[in-house]
C-alpha cells in the first residue's frame, strides 16, 4: 500500500451504499525547482506576509481566508464555514451516472488521484463497486467537494485500485472554433500515403521508455557548476536545412526513422515522388499518373486556368507534358 499522506477523508455515495475511502495524490513532480537569489551576492530572497492595516509582519497560523465582496468589502470564511455547506458532496463523493469511458473528453480530465478503502468495513463495498466498473467496462461520474469549490470526477479502475479523475466541467473547456486553417488546402493522396508510411514506421512506443530530458540535462548543468568543471555544450542546429517540399520532406523523415532499424530502403515498398518545384505552396495533381487529390474541404481542387506564353514559369500541365529539347 501507498506510504503517502491522505488529503481528503470521507465517503463513495453508490446509491444507498456508503464507502468510506482516503483520497491520495496518484502523481508526483519531479521538476527541478529553483530559488530565489539576490544576484549580488547569492542570499535568499523570502516572501514575508504583511498585514496592511497594522504594516507588521504575521505567522502562517494568522493567515486565513476572506471573500472580497463587488464594493471591496472583505468577508472572512473560516474552515468551519467550509465543512458546513449546504451540499451532500461537502464529504462525499457522491456518483451521479455511469458512462463508457471513451465518453469522457481527455480536453476535461485534470489531476488523478487514488482512493484507497478506510478501514475492514470498507473493503466489502469497495471490492463491489470496482468490480462493477471492471465488468461494465464503464467509468462512474461523481461530484465532490475539494479546496474549497465543489467539482466534478470519473471513478475508474487501475491496477485493482479506483481512482478520480477530477475533470473540468463541461463550460471550462474552450471551443477551438477559429483555431484550424480557414483557406482551401488541397492535400495530395501521395502526401497522405507517405504520411501513413511514416506513422506506421515509427509505430508504437512504450511510454516507459521516455524520459525527461530537459531535466537530465539541467541536473548536468547544477552538477557542473558545483563541482567547478566545464558546463555542457549545447547542440548546433541540423544541418539538413529546411525542407520546403512536402513530399521530400515525408520522403527524408521516413528514411531518418528507418535507417536506425536497417529497414528496406524507401524505394523498395512506395512509388513515391518529389513534387514539380513551382515557387508555389499549392500544387496541382499530377495528371501524368492520374492521381486524384484528397481534398480536406471535401471538395475537388479547382482547375488551373492556362498561362499565356509571357516568359512567366509554364503551368503544371504544360510542363508534365513537355519533352526536354536536345
Amino acid at each position: 500500500m501507498l506510504h503517502v499522506r491522505s488529503i481528503w477523508n470521507g465517503d463513495i455515495s453508490f446509491g444507498l451504499v456508503s464507502i468510506p475511502v482516503k483520497l491520495v495524490n496518484a502523481t508526483e513532480n519531479h521538476a527541478v525547482s529553483f530559488r530565489q537569489i539576490h544576484t549580488e551576492d547569492g542570499g535568499r530572497i523570502r516572501h514575508r506576509k504583511f498585514c496592511e492595516l497594522e504594516d507588521r509582519e504575521i505567522s502562517g497560523a494568522e493567515v486565513g481566508k476572506g471573500y472580497e465582496d463587488r464594493d471591496g468589502t472583505v468577508i472572512p470564511i473560516t474552515d468551519e464555514d467550509l465543512s458546513r455547506l449546504p451540499i451532500p458532496t461537502a464529504k462525499t463523493i457522491e456518483i451521479v451516472a455511469f458512462v463508457p469511458a471513451d465518453r469522457i473528453d481527455p480536453l476535461q480530465m485534470e489531476t488523478p488521484y487514488y482512493l484507497a478503502a478506510n478501514g475492514t468495513p470498507a473493503a466489502k463495498p469497495y471490492t463491489l463497486l470496482r468490480e462493477a466498473l471492471k465488468r461494465s467496462n464503464k467509468a462512474a461520474i461523481a461530484k465532490y467537494a475539494l479546496r474549497g469549490r465543489e467539482r466534478l470526477g470519473m471513478l475508474r479502475v487501475v491496477d485493482g485500485a479506483l481512482t478520480l479523475h477530477g475533470l473540468l466541467w463541461p463550460d471550462e473547456v474552450r471551443s477551438p472554433e477559429g483555431l484550424a486553417p480557414d483557406t482551401d488546402v488541397t492535400v495530395r493522396a501521395k502526401e497522405l500515403d507517405l504520411a501513413e508510411l511514416l506513422m506506421d514506421t515509427l509505430g508504437e512506443i512504450d511510454l516507459e521508455d521516455l524520459h525527461d530530458e530537459y531535466r537530465e540535462a539541467l541536473e548536468e548543468v547544477v552538477r557542473a557548476k558545483a563541482a567547478g568543471t566545464t558546463l555542457p555544450e549545447t547542440p548546433g542546429p541540423s544541418q539538413d536545412g529546411q525542407v520546403l517540399d512536402l513530399t521530400a520532406a515525408l520522403e527524408r523523415s521516413v528514411r531518418a526513422a528507418r535507417e536506425p532499424r536497417g529497414d528496406k530502403p524507401l524505394a523498395q515498398e512506395a512509388d513515391v515522388s518529389r513534387l514539380p518545384r513551382h515557387g508555389s505552396t499549392r500544387t496541382a495533381p499530377d495528371e501524368a499518373d492520374g492521381e486524384e487529390p484528397a481534398s480536406t474541404a471535401g471538395t475537388p481542387a479547382p482547375a488551373q486556368e492556362p498561362t499565356p506564353d509571357t516568359g512567366k514559369r509554364p503551368s503544371p500541365k504544360r510542363t508534365t507534358s513537355r519533352k526536354r529539347s536536345a
